[in-house]
C-alpha cells in the first residue's frame, strides 16, 4: 500500500496541487489524504470506504480509478488471504476425524442426549371426547322429531272410514 500512496502523492506533487487544496476539492479531511499517501490503511474504519476515497482521489488526479483500485485490491488480498491451503485441507482434516470420534464413542446413559418426548395421549384424548360428544349430538338431532305426531286426526280418519 506504501507503493501505491506513493504513486497517488508523486502524482498529485507532479500536478502542483498541494495536499490541502486536494482535500478542500474532494472535500475530504488533510489527515485522511496523508493517511493514503502514507499507506496508513489502519486509520480507516471501513476498507470499503478507503477503496472510494482512493478511486475518488485516483479520478480526481487524472489517473485511471479502476486500475489504480485494482492495486489496492491486490494489496488487501496479499494481506488478507494468509491462510494457507495446507492449513485449510489440515483443518477439514481435523473436522472429518473428530467426526468420526463422535461416532465411535460408547453409548451410555450420562453420555446419551435426550431429546424431549412429546406427550401425545392428552390429544388423542381431547380427539376422542370431540368425536364422542359430536356423535351423540347428531344422534339426538337425527332421532328426535321436532313436530309432534298428531293421532288424533289419524284416528279419527280411520274411524270414519268405517262409518262409510
Amino acid at each position: 500500500m506504501k507503493e501505491l500512496g506513493e504513486y497517488l502523492k508523486q502524482t498529485r506533487v507532479s500536478n502542483g496541487v498541494t495536499i490541502t487544496e486536494a482535500a478542500d476539492d474532494l472535500d475530504l479531511a488533510t489527515s485522511q489524504l496523508e493517511n493514503i499517501e502514507s499507506g496508513n490503511v489502519r486509520a480507516f474504519k471501513d476498507v470499503y470506504s478507503l477503496k472510494q476515497y482512493i478511486r475518488q482521489y485516483a479520478k480526481y488526479l487524472g489517473l485511471d480509478p479502476e486500475r489504480v483500485v485494482d492495486e489496492f485490491n491486490g494489496f488487501l488480498f496479499e494481506h488478507t488471504s494468509k491462510i494457507s491451503l495446507a492449513d485449510i485441507k489440515e483443518a477439514q482434516r481435523k473436522l472429518e476425524e473428530e467426526e468420526r470420534q463422535k461416532e465411535k464413542k460408547v453409548k451410555s446413559p450420562y453420555t446419551m442426549e435426550y431429546r424431549e418426548k412429546i406427550k401425545i395421549w392428552p390429544f388423542i384424548i381431547i380427539i376422542v371426547v370431540v368425536a364422542l360428544v359430536s356423535l351423540i349430538v347428531t344422534f339426538i338431532i337425527v332421532h328426535i322429531d321436532k313436530t309432534p305426531v298428531r293421532t288424533d286426526e289419524l284416528s279419527f280418519s280411520i274411524y270414519r272410514k268405517e262409518i262409510i
